[in-house]
């Protein structure tokens, strides 16, 4: 049986379902103020984006039953928007392409799709299309299990809105994991807060590690005076654990600090992040000093490192 959480879970993306099938006007039997169901536009859509596909193609891409294909293509055919010759590597399908007029058609049903959206979009605020945008990247990247190749991973400085996610992921996963309590939050604000106010692209920088048009990981250096770098808010996403991500986003902290003609990087951390401390030795930095504390609630063994550099 399952467990309440569970049930939850499920009726919520069976909600979201009604909600989006509603939103596209999926069961319209008139799509984009054409003759056409959802269904028919589809499949006119991928004949003319291939430029020509076998029905049986079609059949296993769309998931479609061959008799109900068959309508379709007929229709198109009577309306003049396909053409259609038996294919060579199967007798027993045929291979269709688009006509000027379907081509037209196919154009159409894009222009307004288009527009359909941007109407939409155009209704909200500033940022929340790209938040739409992100979460169906999120349900597309995590749900397709067809796909075998995992978008690398890239390496970029910050931008809009990137340090408000630092200061919410971080905040979610440390709280989460080790039962830290919304102290650390505030000190996280009050660190990104800092370093966007001082912010000297020559002596700070912050480095974002994006996958998929998702952020999985950051870091930022930031001036701490007398020639001393200090080393920031080193995160990696849990869903990118073990590809090397801390090591690279570390490298870059310290050839940056070494171009910027720093002395010295620093940085502050808790013996029981085991994974960033392994890190920081193997990069050659050194302990030197620690001290209990309870800033964030459970007793911790702070300490501070440094690299000569």
């Amino acid at each position: 049986m399952l467990v309440t959480t569970e049930l939850a879970t499920i009726d919520a993306a069976r909600d979201f379902n009604r909600f989006y099938t509603s939103f596209l006007g999926v069961l319209n039997k008139a799509y984009l103020d054409s003759p056409y169901a959802l269904t028919d536009v589809r499949v006119l859509f991928e004949v003319g984006s291939r430029g020509g596909v076998a029905a049986s193609t079609l059949t296993r891409d769309l998931h479609l039953d061959p008799a109900y294909l068959s309508r379709i293509l007929k229709r198109f055919r009577e309306d003049g928007l396909i053409e259609t010759k038996p294919d060579p590597d199967d007798l027993r399908s045929q291979i269709i392409t688009v006509t000027d007029k379907g081509q037209a058609q196919f154009h159409e049903f894009v222009r307004r799709s288009r527009a359909e959206i941007a109407g939409h979009f155009d209704a909200l605020a500033i940022g929340e299309p790209e938040r739409v945008v992100d979460a169906m990247r999120t349900i597309q990247t995590v749900l397709n299990s067809s796909a075998n190749v995992t978008p690398p991973a890239v390496i970029r400085t910050h931008r809009a809105g990137d340090i408000g996610w630092i200061v919410q992921s971080q905040a979610r996963f440390y709280c989460e994991e080790f039962g830290w309590d919304l102290r650390f939050e505030g000190l996280i604000a009050e660190v990104a807060g800092k370093f966007l106010s001082n912010f000297n692209p020559q002596k700070d920088q912050c480095w974002i590690v994006e996958r998929g048009g998702l952020n999985i990981g950051s870091v930022m250096v930031a001036d701490g005076g007398d020639g001393i770098a200090k080393l920031r808010l080193l995160y990696v996403d849990k869903t990118a654990r073990g590809l090397g991500l801390g090591k690279l986003l570390v490298g870059e902290c310290i050839r940056f600090a070494r171009n910027a003609g720093y002395r010295q990087l620093s940085l502050w951390t808790n013996d029981i992040l085991d994974t960033a401390r392994a890190i920081y030795i193997q990069a050659g930095f050194r302990l030197v000093s620690e001290e209990k504390h309870r800033m964030f609630g459970p007793e911790l063994n702070g300490q501070t490192w440094v690299l000569d550099l």
